[in-house]
């Protein structure tokens, strides 16, 4: 690929979803329910990814495994869009996830349903759709979990192909893939571990912003250049070789959580497309999580309410 034609970003979604979004007043186990609301949407987080950034101009090219039978969806998602679609279509159905979504306590309640069967030459046509798309120093997100036919070093094969062409790799996963990646050594540019994940790598609880920050600095001496330790309404921590900055913003109005961790992805991919300094990385990753809480979907607000709600972002020195 041509260096005009390379895209700013890759993302590559190997467990994708259509996620129906059913919204309650509140949600109360074991009875019957009037929603008040019900909205499908395109899903899986390298997707989620890639809808963010195209809403903020990025230019995105999107890879992974679709269903042929149920495509549609998704096809029309990336050409409104405006996402170069290079997904590798398979037999079968792309599943659909459901999440409730509590109006009341804010809280979302996730049912994943499994995913595709991904033959062993589905898989390899999908690394050789990515390693048409990469170019040397450009961001590659590789997100979210693996389909059940698929090991658990997945993630790792593929980052070790993009170390050939000098990609910088975003991984955004958890569990056995995520640790499996971490232990073969590939190269890795960023992880975004929620706080429990990052537990399960040390393999013990972490208490406190110390604390989070000395387990993010281990991290980084495995070769990786940016942890971001995301705490829900706590904000986050970014840490680097240098700097570890906490990041977060005055309560606010939620409508669902849905996302917003795929919409930090987009935020601290998007800095890297700027080669932005560690500050500004907290402050527009910080700010695209706020504004997808505001929203059901990969979509964000206003470039300039995003600018805005970054500058309020609240950035202290660890």
């Amino acid at each position: 690929m041509t260096e005009d034609l390379a895209p700013d970003v890759v993302t590559v979604t190997l467990n994708p979803a259509i996620d129906l979004t059913v919204t309650l007043d509140r949600f109360v186990v074991g009875t019957v329910q009037r929603a008040t609301a019900a909205v499908s949407t395109c899903g899986g987080k390298g997707i989620n990814v890639a809808g963010c950034l195209a809403d903020w101009g990025v230019r995105v090219t999107a890879t992974g495994v679709l269903g042929r039978a149920n495509d549609g969806t998704f096809a029309e998602f990336f050409a409104r869009k405006g996402i170069a679609d290079r997904f590798v279509r398979t037999s079968g159905e792309t599943r659909t996830n459901i999440k409730i979504a509590d109006r009341t306590s804010g809280e979302t309640t996730d049912v994943n349903l499994p995913g595709l069967i991904i033959p062993d030459a589905v898989f390899e046509s999908v690394r050789k759709a990515l390693m048409d798309s990469v170019a040397p120093g450009r961001p590659v997100v590789l997100a979210g979990s693996l389909p059940e036919t698929l090991p658990a070093t997945a993630w790792a094969e593929i980052a070790n192909d993009l170390s050939g062409p000098g990609a910088r790799v975003v991984l955004d996963t958890s569990g056995a893939p995520l640790a499996a990646a971490l232990k073969a050594g590939v190269p890795i540019h960023a992880v975004k571990p929620n706080r429990a994940e990052l537990e399960a790598l040390v393999g013990h609880p972490l208490a406190g912003a110390g604390e989070l920050v000395e387990a993010a600095r281990a991290l980084l001496a495995r070769g990786l250049a940016l942890v971001v330790v995301s705490l829900g309404a706590e904000g986050a921590l970014f840490v680097d070789r240098e700097t570890a900055l906490a990041a977060r913003l005055p309560a606010r109005t939620v409508l669902s959580t849905v996302g917003a961790g795929d919409a930090m992805v987009a935020g601290i991919v998007a800095a890297l497309v700027e080669d932005a300094p560690l500050e500004r990385v907290a402050r527009l990753s910080t700010a695209f999580a706020a504004s997808k809480l505001d929203r059901i979907g990969p979509y964000l607000g206003p470039a300039e309410d995003i600018e805005r709600l970054a500058t309020a972002v609240s950035v202290t020195l660890i």
